[in-house]
């Protein structure tokens, strides 16, 4: 399962990302029934989004030596909502396998809450708000040091309620760092309920354009395709401005008790309903 896709015909290179992202949501649902205290519906909302950040070639990443300089910064800054990482992460190399069984057991580096004794994880990300604050510095580090190397963020759209990200994105424009790369996960609803009656944030690529921000939409942000080609669109603009992908998507993904609850963020899901969904008797 760790081949990665970026060398293949576009036809094929979507049904591969596809179907890694399929893999990726189950072992996602099969961490969460081992652990129920992880945040499960905020992280299969990403799925396809990490899938192809990682799986596609955008990123150029380094598992076999997860801090070389030559790799490009990727910051989680939702981080509660991210354990979909986890099955990636491992996948490509950056940890075994087998640690996906020990999530949330005593001893064990993959924690509720990732942050960077995970290898792969650049910075902590509990308080949420920051990264891409931490973000805009790392890609102004790396332009003055005069490297190539590119910076993406992961927020999610709630998180956009917090000031401290709009700080970041006017000092991001006001720098032209064209090597950061922010990417929301706008999947509508957040702790208390949805997005739209909590802060409304429409429209936001208007938000991000009117402090000079160039911004691309993807309708579907659990369509890899539509996703690769936002992706593709962005690293391909010689714009100076700093750029964001902006991905609809489906708190809960793919677990029908989730999809259409307001408080989806805060719940679980029961062994039963992940059982039926995985289709593997419960298996541990």
């Amino acid at each position: 399962m760790n081949a990665r896709a970026e060398f293949h015909d576009p036809a094929t290179r979507a049904l591969l990302l596809a179907d890694k992202a399929r893999w990726v949501r189950e072992q996602t649902l099969a961490i969460h029934r081992r652990a129920p205290e992880t945040r499960v519906a905020s992280s299969l909302s990403a799925v396809e989004l990490l899938t192809v950040l990682y799986y596609s070639g955008i990123a150029r990443i380094t598992p076999d030596e997860p801090l070389h300089a030559e790799r490009d910064r990727i910051i989680i800054s939702k981080g509660h909502g991210s354990i979909c990482m986890y099955p990636i992460l491992a996948d490509c190399g950056y940890f075994p396998r087998a640690a996906l069984e020990t999530v949330c057991k005593p001893g064990s580096f993959l924690g509720g809450i990732p942050d960077p004794i995970i290898p792969g994880y650049e910075t902590i990300n509990g308080s949420l708000g920051h990264g891409l604050g931490v973000g805009s510095g790392t890609a102004l580090a790396l332009r003055t040091k005069g490297k190539p190397q590119r910076t993406f963020v992961l927020l999610g759209d709630g998180e956009l309620n917090e000031g401290a990200v709009w700080e970041a994105v006017m000092f991001a424009a006001h720098h032209q760092l064209k090597n950061l790369i922010a990417m929301v996960d706008c999947n509508g609803r957040q702790m208390l309920g949805y997005t739209d009656n909590v802060v409304n944030l429409n429209p936001l690529d208007a938000k991000f354009a009117a402090f000079g921000w160039q911004t691309h939409t993807v309708e579907d942000g659990h369509d890899v395709a539509q996703l690769l080609a936002g992706f593709e669109a962005l690293l391909a603009s010689d714009s100076p401005k700093p750029k964001v992908l902006i991905a609809n998507t489906l708190k809960g993904k793919g677990v029908a008790s989730l999809e259409g609850a307001a408080l989806a963020h805060v719940m679980g899901v029961g062994r039963a309903e992940i059982d039926a969904i995985l289709g593997d008797g419960g298996a541990p």
